[in-house]
């Protein structure tokens, strides 16, 4: 895309209008690559031309960010309505320009290639927020087309830039946004939800590891599928072969069909919401799977495994977010070690477990220390055969850890 076109003139980016002073011996995580700062971490804010004062700037506005001895340590957006008052998008005294923003989009994309050339996978992720270096944008792609969140008063303040650019790089048939998460709230912003570009068909059919799913992009959860889950259905395959399997908190059943695909002799899709089973079991049809020995259940899955008398080969538990911030992180341990009870006592002997934390609050260490917790209550003989993430097209900025949201074990329980 010419650079000159009019919908990269008078970016919010041309110039920073904003300067972020930090206290003294809070300037380590910046200097070190970690693109957030909280408002306890700020000393002053001062703007070009409204003068020092937390009200010198409004939500989105470009800002540099100083030391406490005057040293410019980059640039990034600043909304003094979040606790992260500063997303950084650039070290050292170089601002960030437009042709940032295309050249991170192109290096996203690059990234994916093998996905992109991949005949068998056409739904995953092209830019992952702070892990592609663009906080605060996700950008997934649904077969012909993709779908768009943006999370950020400053991503939406460039969304005039970004829109067209992936438009015009590409050439989607469609673009849908799903704006309307809780990040959004907290920045101050309102959901935005819709069409922005192209025809969409009214039920997209994509491809992941060469099965099929319908996705429903404008009422599904997050952008319509777990595509951070791809990699971890492909190896739940290769313990599935006649397994009597348990796939709680189902949804859409992706899991489900890895297993039967992969010859389970029987599934137990349970989840709490019924319209999700029922694209679950449209997705099992899809891929001319036999729904012979398969049920779905719409039940509260902690009542369901306490109360059920079945015992399974393989289990998989992929809750929803127990913590959204670390205040719930007590509350949430205790939702995992009961989950994890409850699939242990229904395990057969030499059964395989997967399970799954998507809690950013909760990292990794907690998440093995809770689940070994609830293996010592159970009183079983346990073994970690994987540790689990995201897939590649996820990628985590390594001085970021609350990007590295997802966590798993694969389980062997004797």
């Amino acid at each position: 895309m010419d650079m000159c076109c009019p919908c990269f003139r008078n970016n919010i980016f041309s110039r920073n209008v904003v300067s972020i002073y930090l206290k003294k011996g809070r300037d380590k995580p910046v200097r070190t690559g970690h693109p957030w700062i909280f408002s306890g971490a700020i000393a002053r804010v001062e703007g070009a031309d409204t003068g020092p004062g937390a009200g010198a700037a409004s939500a989105g506005e470009a800002c540099t960010v100083l030391s406490n001895s005057n040293e410019v340590l980059g640039s990034g957006y600043y909304n003094p309505a979040s606790s992260i008052c500063v997303r950084m998008l650039s070290s050292g005294k170089a601002p960030f320009s437009v042709n940032d923003l295309k050249l991170r989009i192109d290096r996203a994309c690059e990234l994916r290639k093998p996905l992109l050339e991949n005949p068998t996978t056409n739904a995953y992720r092209l830019v992952n927020s702070e892990g592609d270096f663009l906080p605060g944008l996700i950008v997934d792609r649904y077969g012909e087309g993709l779908c768009v969140q943006v999370l950020t008063a400053g991503m939406e303040r460039l969304r005039d830039d970004f829109v067209p650019y992936l438009q015009s790089t590409l050439l989607p048939s469609y673009i849908y946004e799903r704006s309307d998460t809780d990040a959004r709230t907290r920045e101050g912003l309102g959901p935005k939800e819709g069409l922005l570009s192209g025809d969409m068909p009214e039920s997209p059919v994509v491809m992941e590891n060469g099965l099929r799913f319908y996705v429903d992009l404008a009422q599904g959860q997050k952008t319509g599928l777990f595509l951070d889950q791809r990699c971890n259905r492909k190896l739940l395959g290769t313990y599935a072969k006649n397994a009597a399997v348990c796939d709680c908190f189902a949804y859409t059943g992706g899991f489900t069909v890895s297993a039967l695909t992969a010859g389970a002799r029987s599934v137990h899709a349970i989840d709490i919401s019924k319209s999700a089973l029922d694209c679950a079991k449209k997705n099992v049809t899809l891929n001319a799977l036999p729904l012979v020995n398969e049920q779905f259940i719409a039940a509260d899955v902690f009542t369901y495994l306490r109360e059920t008398s079945e015992e399974f080969d393989l289990i998989v538990l992929d809750p929803p977010k127990f913590a959204r911030h670390p205040g719930e992180v007590p509350k949430a341990a205790r939702g995992y070690k009961d989950i994890n009870l409850q699939a242990f006592k229904k395990a057969a002997r030499d059964a395989i477990i997967f399970t799954f934390s998507c809690s950013n609050a909760v990292d990794i260490t907690l998440f093995r220390q809770i689940v070994f917790s609830a293996a010592a209550d159970s009183g079983r003989n346990v073994q970690v055969l994987h540790m689990l993430g995201a897939g590649p097209d996820h990628p985590v900025n390594i001085a970021h850890h609350e990007g590295d949201y997802l966590k798993g074990l694969v389980l062997r329980v004797g």
